[in-house]
């Protein structure tokens, strides 16, 4: 029911509009509509609500490499993991996840786009992993005077030159990921640096995906007390997705609510962190939602068998006997 002041102004409800005052203006609305959700609705959304969950727990695992994201860094990794997922391998839409996704829409994703790693560091470089799920890097040399491209100010000759490299391993079906190691390589002022491959020590869990990193960090050193500080900030932190793996055994889909404990994982368990993630459930929720809406439909469909005129159309006359 709407309602008008003493000044005039109309408050409150009539029919399908609503009427508010703001800064001394009356303001007149139409009601929210509540639509309907159709099946492919709710599982454009599921999968939505599964990417970008992923991509939350992705940035996470990696905060140690990057330090500093920019602004837009959660929009940029949702949709690269939802095209990962929509070029899926296996799976239906809303029932599947980034272990059947196709992991190379991964690689060359930036944490922060106010400074792109291919832009700032320029550094060859190529991925692999061997029949033992072993990860290496393989780098090209580097001239830390013409290949880096620093903050306006910043005088390469007198600071720290910080490549760091990061492999994590991640299952969503289990909820965890696990940092399998990170190797740093030190430049001091400007240096050269030889073409190498560098190895990680620790396989890949054969349920897991797993992402290589590539960060560069500059750092300025005290000569009185030998510390180094980082330069880094929101304007300069180069950080990307080198390398991407999918999983070679995944493990397979919760049926009920996922309670990781690290203590599930002997011999792993200080590595092992439990991930905030929401896909699971959402894809669980969906199950409920579509068997709802299934058994909605067959109840609709005996009730038409069992009274068969309540339906039809058409004009009933009625006769006096």
């Amino acid at each position: 029911m709407a309602t008008i002041d003493h000044k005039g102004m109309v408050h409150g409800t009539a029919g399908s509009v609503i009427y508010r005052e703001y800064r001394g203006k009356n303001i007149i609305q139409g009601k929210a509509k509540v639509f309907k959700q159709t099946e492919k609705t709710k599982r454009s959304a599921t999968e939505f609500g599964i990417s970008s969950s992923s991509a939350a727990v992705i940035r996470t695992a990696f905060e140690p490499a990057y330090f500093f994201k920019d602004g837009t860094a959660a929009y940029r990794s949702t949709q690269m993991v939802y095209r990962s997922i929509l070029n899926n391998v296996s799976g239906e839409k809303g029932k599947r996840d980034l272990h059947d996704g196709d992991l190379s829409f991964l690689e060359g994703l930036d944490f922060n786009a106010n400074s792109k790693l291919a832009e700032v560091l320029q550094l060859s470089h190529s991925v692999s992993k061997n029949s033992e799920g072993l990860v290496s890097v393989t780098l090209g040399s580097l001239n830390t005077q013409t290949g880096v491209k620093r903050p306006k100010g910043v005088s390469g000759a007198y600071i720290k030159h910080r490549i760091r490299l990061m492999l994590v391993a991640f299952n969503f079906r289990e909820e965890y990921y696990e940092n399998l190691g990170f190797r740093d390589l030190d430049l001091e002022g400007y240096q050269n640096l030889e073409g190498q491959v560098i190895t990680f020590t620790e396989a890949i869990p054969e349920d897991c995906l797993a992402l290589v990193s590539m960060s560069l960090m500059l750092y300025s050193t005290v000569s009185q007390t030998n510390e180094s500080i980082l330069l880094n900030s929101k304007e300069f932190s180069p950080c990307a997705i080198i390398g991407a793996f999918q999983s070679e055994m995944s493990s397979n889909y919760p049926v009920k609510e996922v309670d990781m404990q690290p203590s599930d994982y002997p011999g792993r368990e200080e590595k092992v962190k439990e991930m905030s993630y929401k896909g699971n459930i959402l894809m669980l929720g969906l199950d409920h939602q579509i068997n709802k809406q299934t058994g909605a439909i067959s109840k609709q469909i005996n009730l038409k068998e069992m009274i068969p005129n309540a339906f039809q159309r058409g004009r009933v006359s009625f006769k006096k006997e």
